[in-house]
């Protein structure tokens, strides 16, 4: 286990297999997350059903590949397109039960990273349309130690280092 939130939830491990293998080997694969770092530091987002600064992604939707997902989802978010987003690996849970599932489960999602100049800020603020869910962006450096961070979230920054 690489570590536990206070909700129960864990992250059992990362797990490197190729993104196009993912789907055939692995399920429920239901979500993908993208690390953000822009210039030298991590970017978070507000969630505000879940109280938390988080990192970016959602749900699949039917039929969407990972890299379909992580893409309409970063859209949507921080108004990201066109952008190349390097795949990671799986993302394997112990969830507690929740919104999406009434019991204890196992899940998988897609993990992804993106580096971006410190000059995207302007086009992310003016172009991102998903402010109701992410009401607010900041970076990492500038809430470690003083907001709540989303324990898993967090962990996952590690993963990404470009």
């Amino acid at each position: 286990m690489i570590v536990k939130d206070e909700r129960g939830n864990e992250l059992l491990e990362i797990i490197h297999v190729e993104e196009g293998k993912a789907d055939a080997e692995y399920e429920p694969i239901n979500h993908c997350l993208a690390v953000v770092k822009v210039g030298s530091d991590y970017l978070l987002g507000w969630n505000r059903y879940r109280q938390d600064w988080e990192i970016f992604g959602g749900c699949r939707e039917n039929g969407e590949t990972l890299i379909e997902c992580i893409n309409r989802e970063c859209n949507e978010e921080l108004g990201l397109k066109n952008v190349n987003f390097s795949y990671i690996g799986l993302m394997h849970y112990h969830m507690a039960p929740g919104y999406f599932n009434p019991e204890w489960h196992y899940e998988y999602g897609g993990l992804y990273g993106i580096s971006l100049p410190i000059a995207s800020m302007e086009d992310i603020n003016k172009y991102r349309t998903d402010k109701e869910e992410v009401e607010k962006l900041a970076f990492y450096s500038d809430l470690k130690g003083k907001e709540k961070i989303a324990l898993i979230d967090e962990k996952l920054l590690a993963y990404w280092d470009n």
